[in-house]
């Protein structure tokens, strides 16, 4: 009889332990949602451990592989337009560049920041809202409580010394540490010192790892004891692809020497000349470091300088995430913050033996993307899903039971992540239009399905290329000549029907007007003072 007395009391206290911790459960989901939003500049997915690259595996990422492992990793992720300031402005406003304004970092003006964003509505909503780190397009962020941006060199940041604009109004310099280390300080103060009585949505950005990849001191020693190994199409002739055969981002050809971190001779006498100095290469100039370092070994030391650099960059990246991935779970935060980590865009760690981005083509094209929310995105789980940047506003607001403005033309995908049966596009679409700065990349549109990209390339040129990525995943063989004339209608269809969709058909005309438009870019940086 005790024996029996003693099950039931102990299936009692279990049922009701689990009941609390249901209504505890319960009652965190009644309390507004918090949004943290990384994001790095240029951080490739094959950077992302989580991602499983050859390269990552050796520069492995346990930060942002934590939100992976917590929650999901998006592996069909793509940039509307692969550029900084372009991809920005569309993430923000759930459009596309050509609707809210902002399609080139050069002489395309700068954003308009009385349209609407998604950091305005959840400040509408009662949300308290942050932007610190990177910011890059020239006006001043609105719809946010704080903000502090980098505003020196262009709008780009330094990764030292680097200029500070806060709240639009003081500009301040730090002299004693590397922006990614300012940036991630600056995230826990504002954390630390915010209206507990009001939920969150804060965009956590980084300048790391951009061009020209100079990591914080605490790293310099890192990767020294080995080499990383070549992309498999390192040394691309560009065989049947005229458009990327005249590119200006070859590793071999178009790093420069403040790149490669080059010390100047002495004898320059001026700022100037010293400008001049540095940025030698930067159009297939050649120049060795020494005249015993020539031909593929100089292609080599040059990829194992850039890489590690920019590896080097990423691990700075990386602790930072872990930094407030700890404060989240040390105050109580993780179990009702969305966190999500992502890039403003691809970038190419030596694929077709290049550096940058731009291109549609999928390094470049296809962004890093990773997310977690306990209890509703399960932990460890994969989307081969296709979603778009301009997504990433409605999906966030879906998250938070926000209103989603009819004007974006972005779709959530929060039904994707949290219900199997759901699924998201059928194709995805990209325009590029800035050239012939910085990287001579014609500009191009085009459209991409699960199996087929189809890109016309249209300023200087009018030339078509038609991939099977599961056949070629490298892209490395246009069939547009040689496929099957059912196939290319069949896909150009769709592609009108996409542009027409999205508001973008308009003429070859007017579209190269759009590359050839000049308009001045302005970069606030109000008084100056030291930290």
């Amino acid at each position: 009889m005790m024996k029996k007395l003693l099950v039931c009391l102990t299936c009692v206290a279990f049922l009701l332990s689990c009941a609390n911790t249901t209504s505890d459960n319960q009652a965190d989901r009644d309390q507004p949602l918090n949004v943290l939003y990384i994001m790095a500049d240029d951080l490739a997915y094959q950077a992302i451990s989580a991602y499983g690259s050859e390269i990552s595996q050796l520069a492995p990422t346990p930060n942002i592989d934590r939100i992976a492992n917590q929650g999901a990793r998006m592996d069909a992720v793509y940039c509307t337009n692969s550029i900084c300031g372009p991809s920005r402005s569309a993430i923000l406003t759930g459009k596309f560049s050509h609707v809210n304004g902002f399609y080139k970092n050069v002489n395309g003006g700068d954003f308009d920041g009385d349209q609407q964003t998604f950091p305005k509505i959840f400040q509408e909503n009662g949300y308290e809202t942050a932007v610190i780190g990177k910011w890059h397009l020239g006006t001043t962020p609105t719809g946010f409580d704080y903000s502090k941006v980098l505003v020196n060199w262009g709008g780009q940041g330094t990764y030292y010394k680097p200029e500070f604009c806060i709240n639009g109004v003081d500009t301040v310099t730090d002299y004693k540490r590397h922006s990614t280390k300012v940036i991630e300080d600056d995230c826990i103060d504002w954390l630390e010192s915010r209206d507990e009585e009001k939920p969150f949505m804060l965009l956590y950005q980084f300048k790391a790892p951009h061009r020209d990849w100079r990591p914080d001191s605490m790293y310099h020693d890192l990767f020294t004891d080995f080499d990383f190994p070549l992309p498999e199409n390192f040394n691309d002739d560009y065989k049947g692809r005229i458009a990327a055969g005249e590119n200006m981002m070859e590793i071999e050809n178009h790093l420069n020497r403040r790149d490669m971190k080059q010390l100047p001779p002495e004898g320059l006498k001026t700022r100037k000349d010293s400008m001049r100095w540095y940025a030698y290469g930067d159009k297939g100039q050649f120049w060795t470091p020494n005249d015993t370092l020539q031909g593929e070994d100089l292609k080599y030391w040059k990829y194992q300088t850039y890489i590690k650099d920019y590896l080097r960059c990423v691990a700075g990246v990386d602790r930072a995430i872990g930094s407030v991935l700890d404060y989240l779970d040390d105050n109580g935060l993780s179990e009702n913050t969305v966190v999500v980590y992502t890039s403003d865009q691809g970038f190419y760690l030596g694929e077709h033996g290049w550096f940058d981005k731009r291109w549609m083509y999928e390094e470049s094209f296809k962004m890093p993307f990773v997310i977690k929310y306990p209890g509703l995105i399960d932990a460890g789980s994969v989307s081969n899903e296709m979603i778009m940047n301009v997504d990433f506003a409605p999906t966030l607001l879906d998250f938070a039971g926000l209103p989603i403005p009819d004007e974006m033309q972005g779709q959530s995908f929060k039904d994707v992540l949290t219900d199997d049966n759901k699924t998201g596009r059928d194709a995805v679409y990209y325009h590029y239009y800035e050239y012939p700065l910085w990287h001579k990349v014609q500009p191009h549109y085009g459209v991409r399905t699960d199996q087929y990209k189809l890109i016309h390339f249209y300023y200087s040129m009018d030339e078509w290329e038609l991939y099977d990525l599961k056949n070629d995943p490298d892209e490395m063989n246009n069939i547009y000549s040689e496929a099957p004339a059912e196939l290319i209608t069949s896909l150009k269809l769709q592609l009108d029907s996409i542009k027409k969709e999205y508001h973008d058909d308009f003429s070859m005309d007017q579209m190269k007007l759009m590359t050839d438009t000049v308009i001045s870019r302005v970069y606030n940086e109000p008084h100056k003072q030291k930290l």
